[in-house]
């Protein structure tokens, strides 16, 4: 719980920076503001919506999953509740930069905890499971495609939207590997690793996961 709500607590400082949102916050802004629900409650009904998605999938959820759905929302409407709007550019960069690098150690976090995909990563995997077509191309589509509804929808895009493109990557990256829970899982070797090649916290180094969009 700690990364979902620092995730949806970054994800507040982004909305407050004004300075541009990833793609699937700006679907959720844009939306909030035509049906006059607050943005927490916007991302929970997304959320919601995208896993009716993963019925054709036959994808399943896990705990972290229904958490994930849930709380981010009302952790990001918590904290929007307490982080003020302001018009001074220092102030507003500082959020922008605070919640990208609290992002990513979220994002670490959450993933570490090995506990169900997100709604949104959860139709991504699917989608690329399902059609064969890699994970690379699946998020691409997916975020092209939320950026531009949200953005048609009045949400915010700005050089915030590039800043957490190009800088997401590289955090989790570097956040990943020391939030890691490790678990036993069956047929481990002496040397850490299963016969499937993850390691014993079940995440394998080479296919690790890509940040999700909760």
């Amino acid at each position: 719980m700690v990364g979902l709500t620092l995730y949806g607590v970054s994800m507040a400082m982004l909305i407050r920076s004004t300075l541009g949102l990833d793609p699937w916050d700006v679907l959720h802004v844009g939306l909030a503001g035509h049906l006059g629900w607050s943005i927490g409650v916007t991302t929970i009904a997304v959320g919601a919506f995208v896993l009716l998605g993963w019925i054709p999938l036959r994808q399943w959820p896990g705990l972290g999953t229904v958490a994930n759905t849930i709380w981010i929302g009302v952790a990001t409407d918590a904290a929007l509740a307490v982080i003020p709007v302001t018009d001074q550019l220092p102030v507003r960069w500082a959020l922008l930069l605070t919640g990208i690098v609290g992002n990513g150690l979220a994002s670490a976090l959450y993933i570490g905890s090995q506990l169900g995909p997100g709604p949104r990563d959860g139709l991504m995997t699917g989608l690329h499971h399902r059609t064969g077509v890699s994970i690379r191309v699946v998020r691409t589509a997916l975020e092209l495609t939320v950026l531009g509804i949200g953005w048609w929808l009045g949400g915010t895009v700005g050089v915030g939207t590039v800043m957490y493109a190009v800088g997401i990557g590289p955090l989790l990256h570097a956040f990943l590997p020391r939030c890691i829970v490790a678990l036993e899982a069956p047929g481990t070797t002496e040397g850490g690793t299963t016969e499937g090649g993850t390691t014993e916290g079940g995440l394998n180094p080479a296919t690790s996961p890509t940040p999700p969009r909760e």
